[in-house]
Formats: C-alpha cells, structure tokens, sequence
C-alpha cells in the first residue's frame, strides 16, 4: 500500500489514544486563552497591557501541552504505577511545608486572605491544594491496586494494611487541608472517597471512614471555638457562610455612603452579587468577546467566576458549549475505563482524573450561579493560575497516555484472536461467485441457459 501524503488530517489519523480527549483538551485551552485576553482587566500592574498578560498565559499553555505530550508519549503504565506510589509523601511534604509558615531562603509559605495555600519555592509560586489533588488520586489508585494484588507491606492482617495505606492517608490529608480551605478538604475528601468506593471499599468500612471525616470537621471546630477563635480560622469563615442570614443589600442601602458599615456589607455582596449581573446580562447570545463590564468589578473573575464572565460575552450558547465538554470529558472517561480491562491501576486512575475534573468544573459553575457558599474551586484548564493549569494538563496527559495503551492493548488482542468460522474452499467459492454477481450482473451463458429454460415453459 502506497503512502500518502502527510497533511493536517492523515497526521490527526496518526494520532493514538482517545481524539475525542485530545479534542476536549484543545477546545479547553483555546477556550481559555481567549477569555483570559478579554477577562484580566485587574490583573495588570504598572505600565503592562492585555498583551503581557496574554503571553505569559501562553507561555502556560506551552508548558501545559508539553506535560500533556509527554505523559501521552509514555507507553508504558508501570512508570506511572511507580510515580504514583509517592503521591501521599509529596502531598504532606507540601502540605507540611504549607502549615509550619515557614520562611527560610528559597521556601516561603504564604498567607493569603488569611489563609495559607501558596508555597513559594525560588521565586516559583505552588497552589498546593492543586498539586495535592491529583497526586493523591494517583496515589490511591496506587495503593488500591498494590492492595488486590498483595503487593503491600507490613502487617498480616489485611484491615491493617487498608488503615496503613489508604485509610490513614485519606484522613490525614483531610486535615491537613482544612486550616487552609474547609470546601478544598470537603471536594478533595469526597475524591478520595469515590476513588476508594470504586476501588472496592466495602459498605462498613466506607461507613467507619465517612464517620471518622465527620469526626474530624467537629474536632476542628471545638479546636476553633476552645482556642477563641484564634486556631483553625477558616472553621470560623465556613460557619459565618453557612450560618449568616444578613441582608447585606439592605445594609448597604441603610447605611451612609462611605461609611464603614457600608464598605464592609459591599465587600460581602461584590463577588456573588456581580455574578449574577453578568449571568443575567449575558442573555442567551452574549454581549460579545471584550464586552464584557463586570470584569472590572470583581476581582477575581478570571479565576474563581470565570463561568459567569463566559456567560456574560458568550451568552447562554457559550455556557453550553462548555457544559458539552465537561460531560463529554466524563462520557469518554467511563469508555476509556471500560477498555482497560481487568487493570485496577488504570481504571481507578482515569476514573478518578475524570471524576476530579468534572466535579471541579460542575463546582465552580454551581458557585457562580450562587447555589452553595463560594468555595474558590477554579474551572479547570480554562481559569487563570499557574499551578491549576499544569495539574489538569498532567491528568489530562495521563488519561490521554492510559487511552493510548488500552488501544494499543485491544488492537493486540484483535490480531491474536482466531476466527468463529473455517471457512471451507466451497463457501469461499461461493461468496466469490455471490461478490462477482453483485458486481458484473449475471454472466452470458447463465443468461442465455435462463432464456431456454423460460421459452420452454411459454413464458
């Protein structure tokens, strides 16, 4: 077979794993740099323009598709099961650093909002809670597949190895997130708990775990109200949003322009309030790219209400184009686990990447039409952060590098499989005979023994 020439559509051919995937991804970030030009008004300092914002963001998306790639071009899935194993350490190395506020040299933990969530290292600046997201989905895809085959170590018993392993590091990460985001430990928690339901928890000791989380949430909050509220702080912002009725848009209108009363009831209705405003301006078409009014009003539109900025200057079509994607993300996920066959590792790491994707972006755009408390969840690949943008682009590559080997996997098994029927030298002939009738009619002799045979009945 003669070779083609290669254009833009036989390379898209060549391409292996899941397109629709590659698909996904690439709609995602394109998505992303466009409003990311339209929606960083207030992220510019001194004398820079959209411009330099614009190329620093590509300059992630460079770096994110060179993640992308690389975990795609790795075929072989043990270097990810060994990678993966050190998922817990990394996540409470960081989260460690996170909590002592520590300040020495190169490493500097930070406090923002009055919460610690960054770790600057170099000049370099980490989300934490990003980087603990996916590596602890990897870790515990990990451990729950070293666990069915056998392979871990320690105590004989097999409920000790369980606690040892996935149930201890489950907890323990949950409380380490909370002095810095109780709705980070909440979404990252219930993760964790999914990937270890579908890992084959069995009911009772889900229960036990579930009950051992809640424990936990109440033991902070005692450590918060014992402390004076001087300890566990965020315990304290996550009661006053759930708890606090206060008609802070009636505050604003009492009370005197300018006054303190009115500044504080403003910052607490800004965000959410402004939303809402551009959902509702947004309309079904959208005002279109760069129209966009309240993204000089809230401060993080580029980051915590992105879905809201893309209704306002896309409109409702534009809100349902990335709906599509989330859940087609999702739709393929569940087909790429179907095909991994019997490989624990793989099912429960793409199960779980998938899982953590979609339920972030469902997340995010549940806050920003103001159904739950805000929870600062970015829309993954799409809002503006550094370390969000490189997470997601690292589980995008591995589903993407797992989609590659199942496909590589079921081809393999077609080549070596044998026939349902031996075809016999007469059928062959006879399906011969049946493809040269349906392609050149009836031969002549047949033809003209078919005449005789009609002019000798009188027809």
């Amino acid at each position: 077979m003669t070779k083609g020439k290669r254009t833009v559509w036989n390379v898209f051919e060549r391409i292996e794993g899941d397109k629709v995937v590659w698909i996904i991804a690439l709609m995602l970030i394109l998505i992303s740099i466009v409003c990311i030009f339209s929606s960083t008004s207030r992220l510019l300092e001194g004398h820079q323009t959209r411009l330099d914002i614009v190329r620093s963001q590509l300059v992630i998306v460079a770096a994110g598709l060179a993640v992308i790639i690389v975990c795609y071009c790795i075929r072989n899935i043990r270097f990810f099961r060994w990678c993966s194993q050190w998922g817990f350490l990394i996540s409470l190395v960081l989260l460690g650093l996170l909590l002592s506020k520590i300040d020495v040299g190169f490493i500097k933990s930070i406090e923002l909002n009055g919460a610690r969530r960054i770790l600057q290292l170099a000049g370099v600046q980490i989300h934490v809670f990003e980087v603990v997201k996916v590596a602890m989905v990897l870790y515990l895809a990990w451990a729950l597949d070293a666990f069915e085959k056998g392979e871990l170590k320690g105590p004989k018993k097999d409920i000790w190895k369980k606690v040892m392993y996935i149930y201890a590091p489950f907890l323990l990460t949950i409380l380490l997130i909370i002095p810095g985001s109780n709705s980070a430990a909440l979404f990252i928690g219930g993760i964790m708990f999914l990937v270890i339901l579908l890992g084959g928890g069995n009911l009772r000791d889900m229960a036990i775990l579930g009950a051992a989380a809640v424990v936990i949430l109440f033991a902070c909050w005692g450590i918060y109200e014992i402390s004076g509220k001087k300890l566990m702080g965020r315990i304290g912002t996550a009661i006053s949003r759930i708890s606090q009725h206060d008609n802070w848009e009636q505050v604003v209108i009492d009370s005197p322009t300018g006054s303190r009363e009115y500044y504080e009831a403003l910052d607490k209705i800004r965000q959410p309030y402004s939303a809402k405003i551009a959902i509702k301006e947004g309309g079904i078409l959208g005002k279109g790219p760069g129209q966009s009014t309240q993204r000089y009003v809230v401060p993080d539109i580029s980051e915590d209400y992105m879905f809201s900025f893309i209704i306002e200057e896309y409109g409702l079509w534009g809100a349902l184009v990335v709906i599509f994607l989330y859940v087609s993300l999702l739709a393929r996920g569940s087909i790429i686990v179907r095909n991994c066959g019997k490989d624990t590792y793989a099912k429960l790491t793409v199960a779980g990447l998938c899982l953590l994707i979609t339920g972030q972006a469902f997340l995010h755009m549940f806050v920003n039409a103001d159904i739950g408390p805000m929870t600062g969840q970015t829309l993954p690949l799409i809002s503006h952060g550094n370390s969000a943008f490189l997470c997601f682009s690292l589980a995008f590559g591995i589903i993407l590098s797992f989609s590659r080997i199942a496909q590589r996997r079921i081809e393999k098994e077609q080549r070596n499989a044998q026939p349902l029927i031996e075809f016999s030298e007469n059928v062959q002939a006879g399906l011969e005979e049946l493809e040269d009738y349906e392609t050149n009619g009836v031969p002549e002799a047949e033809e003209l023994d078919i005449n005789d045979e009609m002019n000798e009945y009188g027809v």
